[in-house]
């Protein structure tokens, strides 16, 4: 099995997710996790396929013909081997406060400091229900290496959230909203 990586964006309309997924079916390839999402009115994501060896260079191809007739821009990679978990552990991060620019620069760049990688992060803004101030969401999961001290990265997420004024939650489990 060869597992290809799909990036996608495309202006939004009924039907480009079957677009995408009629060529990974025909070539008998397995969906295996995916992020999309109409953002700005368009529609992005990512997706992982597993798809049979002999069959990965065709699907690669009917990929890039969607991508020439013009009805979603995709991109393919084969993915690498998946060793970043091995001596690691993940924490959540959970942050609500006033929307700002430069918020997750400032969070990235704390982790990164750290040598933490970020494995999955969502955001989004929403009016705050009493003053109609914007507020900012983010909730990601965070892989802390063997060699770090999570403590250390939950304390120095906590003094950045407090410098910051935003409320910030560090687990070692999802929060369930």
């Amino acid at each position: 099995m060869t597992t290809l990586v799909f990036t996608v964006i495309g202006d939004d309309r009924a039907g480009l997710v079957d677009t995408l997924a009629s060529p990974i079916a025909a070539h008998h390839g397995s969906w295996q996790r995916s992020h999309l999402a109409r953002l700005a009115g368009k529609f992005a994501g990512i997706v992982v396929v597993d798809v049979p060896n002999d069959e990965a260079d065709a699907l690669v191809a009917d990929i890039e013909a969607i991508t020439s007739q013009g009805l979603l821009h995709a991109r393919v990679a084969v993915a690498g081997a998946d060793n970043e978990t091995r001596g690691s552990r993940e924490l959540h991060v959970q942050l609500v406060g006033q929307d700002r620019p430069g918020i997750v620069h400032e969070i990235a760049r704390a982790l990164a400091a750290r040598g933490v990688s970020i494995d999955e992060l969502e955001t989004r803004t929403e009016s705050a229900s009493m003053s109609g101030e914007h507020l900012f969401h983010a909730a990601m999961s965070v892989r802390v290496p063997d060699d770090a001290d999570p403590d250390d990265v939950q304390a120095a997420l906590e003094h950045l959230g407090d410098e910051m004024m935003v409320d910030l939650e560090v687990a070692t489990r999802p929060q369930v909203p």
